[in-house]
């Protein structure tokens, strides 16, 4: 018998790898879902002020240029405010993280090698880098393979961590499986 491991692609935001913002973004405090997330938005903070402009999107993902940096960040990870889409960071913070994220990005893809355990936002060891290519890593679980963006990666206290916990992955391995 031929066992098969079904790999499957999720979704994720940007993880940025400053110990402070070890997590995947969130959308700013009481945001409903995003809407307006297109090219030319403008995007504001939790406090009405711009973080930058959305430069582009692809429906899953959308560029932000704060005028500094150029910031890939999953749509989930926007909310709508009163002024339109929204973030949990300011522009300081999007522009600190993302600039830090840039200086230790070659270092960091090195340590994604085969077999380097991956651990979760609560420090428990999630699984193991199976492959890792420019763009997306594949992570072996319990439960079976998961695609993700290597965005949602980054340094952590133990080593390579994502901004997830052991449930959170759980959950979107299966909300990811196909439905027989």
């Amino acid at each position: 018998v031929t066992m098969h491991r079904k790999v499957f692609m999720i979704a994720a935001g940007v993880m940025l790898a400053t110990p402070a913002f070890a997590q995947t973004v969130a959308p700013a405090p009481g945001a409903s879902t995003a809407a307006g997330v297109a090219a030319g938005a403008t995007v504001y903070d939790a406090q009405g002020d711009v973080v930058g402009t959305i430069a582009s999107t692809d429906g899953t993902n959308a560029v932000v240029d704060t005028g500094t940096v150029k910031a890939a960040l999953a749509v989930s990870s926007f909310g709508t405010g009163p002024k339109g889409p929204t973030l949990g960071l300011t522009k300081a913070q999007l522009e600190a993280a993302a600039q830090q994220q840039a200086g230790g990005s070659a270092e960091f893809k090195a340590k994604l090698v085969p077999g380097a355990a991956v651990y979760g936002s609560g420090g428990t060891e999630l699984g193991k880098v199976k492959e890792a290519d420019d763009q997306f890593v594949t992570l072996t679980t319990s439960s079976g393979d998961a695609r993700l963006p290597i965005s949602a990666f980054g340094p952590g206290p133990k080593g390579v961590t994502i901004g997830l916990t052991a449930e959170q992955l759980q959950a979107a391995i299966s909300s990811a499986a196909p439905k027989k």
